[in-house]
């Protein structure tokens, strides 16, 4: 598979001095870590259920910022794409590559209500839209 981005996590002054490294091809996003020894998860991209980002002053003094990811995925679980260049572009372009293998794969993000997060009735009322 061809690879999409790829970039390392930016620590001092926004330089890539980290021995972490993250890579998206069209199907899973890859984060390898470590110098002697050495571990890579990845995580498939139907997986992923929601995206933020987040830019400290720091971050925004280099240019960089940390996507945290939400995921159904066992072995990463929830996990950040920590201080990475054009974080916004990148979360743009992981929303997108996720929505499209969500969609290939026919994959839904179910959300669960419970009864206290209907709008239709109050909480007093017995309500039938649940």
């Amino acid at each position: 598979m061809d690879i999409l981005w790829k970039d390392r996590k930016r620590t001092l002054f926004g330089l890539p001095l980290s021995f972490t490294r993250y890579e998206l091809d069209e199907e899973r996003l890859f984060v390898k870590t470590g110098f002697l020894s050495q571990k890579e998860d990845e995580v498939r991209l139907y997986r992923i259920m929601d995206l933020s980002l987040t830019r400290s002053i720091w971050q925004r003094m280099f240019g960089v910022g940390t996507i945290h990811c939400a995921s159904a995925d066992k072995t990463l679980g929830n996990f950040d794409i920590i201080s990475i260049k054009k974080p916004r572009d990148v979360k743009e372009m992981l929303s997108k590559c996720v929505e499209e293998q969500r969609d290939k794969k026919r994959v839904s993000n179910r959300e669960f209500m419970s009864e206290h997060d209907c709008d239709v009735c109050d909480m007093d009322d017995d309500c039938d839209a649940v």
